[in-house]
């Protein structure tokens, strides 16, 4: 079964949605979520937001990892 390809699938990357990636990875919203919303592949948006320093991983801690003398 053939998959669609996302809608900005081979187009460049523009500010816009470089600043959406950024606003949307600070928000600690899911790769997958990320990708519908600007229209490319988990794999593209993971790629891109390497290529521009953008980290994808969660910023808030499990609250089992306190520090001590809290």
């Amino acid at each position: 079964m053939a998959r669609n390809k996302p809608a900005n699938h081979g187009k460049p990357w523009t500010p816009q949605a470089d600043k959406k990636l950024k606003a949307l990875a600070q928000g600690n919203t899911p790769t997958g979520l990320i990708a519908h919303d600007l229209g490319r592949t988990e794999d593209a948006v993971r790629s891109h937001a390497s290529d521009i320093d953008v980290s994808l991983k969660p910023t808030n801690q499990s609250p089992y990892n306190r520090r001590k003398g809290k």
